[in-house]
């Protein structure tokens, strides 16, 4: 099936924030779209709002007629969808053409010069990041995101000027296999997802082999000290960069009085004075590689200088949604313990003076099995912490593996609680009196509190 053949796409997990971008894509490419999700969000609302047919409920009269043809049909969907789920049956037992989300990232992208940043973390940040400096630029690019973009409240943008598409190279599930770059970072290679890969050999392996995808005449851009093993072809070129030292790098750093400005030190030119949108410490990783490729691409000293200070942030990354002198409420994403470990060092740095209460919500019992020390010792950098119980996404429970594991582990001094996740607001009530800078942590659905928690906060 060739994509102008489709008449009709069904998303099975279309509220999945990368499947999402694809809803996007194919509404904008007037097609008829609609699919299912577990849950209904603020996000599914959105994409109903711009035209998607989406339902919440495992029934296959919800399956609009449209997409029952298959020779017409296009079947998304992603490998979180259990096995028996009755809608994915029928599919699978019929005629249908059936791709992953990364499958059909890839073909639509095929022929276009891809910008993709990959990595343990960082790559969110960074892919909006790149997406942002270029598409306010004179080359512009198109872009499908794994975060909400501020800027453009929305994890797709569109282009018929420009010929770079900006894409955030998944690793779960081997997904960024798909892609073929024109310019790829890789921000970090921390081991994850190791019910995948089983061991950390097997996740450096993939990312060596996501190297062997750059087209020869392409670029790679990784961050100092990974130890990903590049195999490039012949002809791509291999830049280094880092915070203080690379091909790219940061000098003349300053952090203060709410923001941070630095040097932007290139192979090819100095650009003084780059003050971050988001000002946080990490983010000076994040700008150099951003800037980086968007330097390659043919973006001006100027341009660049301008929208790193209007980029305004992913959705779910250092998201401040209160930012007062004695208060504070801020949400990120961080789900592997080198990101709480960032996220905490970050805040640290911006509050030395505060303290600092984190709520943390394991994402996956395997994740959680793997790293529960390591959670433990990147928690214990924050003054008090609440832990929730484990969001679970596509796993059944392990034996044993609950969040008191990371509890007992947490370093001596640690002010710490645990609470079930219908407690949340509850012990935010009762806390609120004492809190001065309060983080909410995690890939799962503590993010559906935030709103309440800012209510709660501001009228104490």
């Amino acid at each position: 099936m060739q994509l102008k053949d489709i008449k009709s796409v069904y998303f099975l997990g279309a509220g999945g924030i990368g499947m999402s971008a694809l809803v996007r894509y194919f509404l904008n490419e007037g097609k008829f779209v609609a699919g299912y999700d577990r849950t209904p969000s603020e996000l599914t609302s959105k994409l109903i709002e711009e035209g998607a047919v989406l339902h919440f409920e495992e029934n296959l009269e919800l399956v609009p007629d449209r997409c029952k043809d298959p020779d017409t049909t296009l079947i998304v969907y992603t490998p979180a969808i259990p096995a028996d789920h009755k809608e994915w049956e029928l599919f699978r037992n019929g005629t249908f053409t059936i791709k992953k989300r990364a499958e059909v990232l890839g073909i639509i992208t095929k022929g276009k010069r891809g910008i993709c940043a990959a990595g343990t973390h960082g790559k969110t940040t960074t892919s909006t990041m790149t997406a942002h400096l270029l598409h306010q630029s004179s080359i512009d690019c198109a872009a499908f995101l794994g975060g909400i973009s501020k800027n453009y409240r929305s994890n797709l943008i569109t282009t018929d000027k420009s010929d770079f598409v900006v894409i955030e190279a998944d690793e779960y599930d081997r997904s960024f296999l798909h892609l073929e770059p024109y310019v790829a970072t890789i921000t970090s290679a921390d081991p994850d997802h190791l019910d995948i890969y089983g061991n950390k050999e097997n996740y450096l392996e993939t990312f060596a082999q996501f190297t062997e995808k750059i087209r020869p005449d392409g670029y790679l851009i990784i961050h100092e000290g990974l130890e990903v093993a590049p195999r490039t072809k012949p002809g791509v070129q291999t830049f280094t960069y880092g915070r203080e030292s690379g091909d790219f790098h940061a000098e003349n750093i300053r952090i203060g009085g709410g923001t941070i400005l630095f040097d932007y030190v290139s192979p090819w030119q100095r650009i003084p004075d780059i003050e971050l949108g988001v000002p946080v410490s990490i983010n000076i990783d994040n700008g150099i590689a951003s800037m980086a490729m968007a330097e390659i691409c043919g973006a001006t000293a100027d341009e660049m200088k301008e929208a790193m200070k209007s980029f305004a942030g992913a959705d779910r990354r250092f998201d401040f949604h209160i930012k007062k002198e004695n208060l504070v409420l801020l949400s990120d994403y961080a789900h592997h313990p080198d990101e709480v470990k960032a996220c905490a060092s970050s805040i640290r740095e911006l509050y030395k003076d505060k303290r600092i209460t984190v709520l943390f919500q394991p994402h996956l019992f395997s994740r959680t099995a793997d790293f529960y020390k390591e959670f433990a010792d990147s928690l214990s950098l924050f003054d008090k912490v609440i832990l929730v119980e484990i969001y679970p996404a596509r796993e059944k429970p392990i034996p044993g593996v609950t969040s008191k594991l990371i509890y007992d582990c947490l370093a001596p001094g640690v002010e710490k609680m645990m609470c079930r996740r219908d407690e949340v607001l509850c012990i935010v009530e009762k806390e609120k009196e004492n809190i001065e800078v309060f983080v909410s942590l995690g890939a799962g659905d503590i993010e559906n509190d935030v709103p309440q928690m800012k209510k709660i906060l501001e009228q104490r």
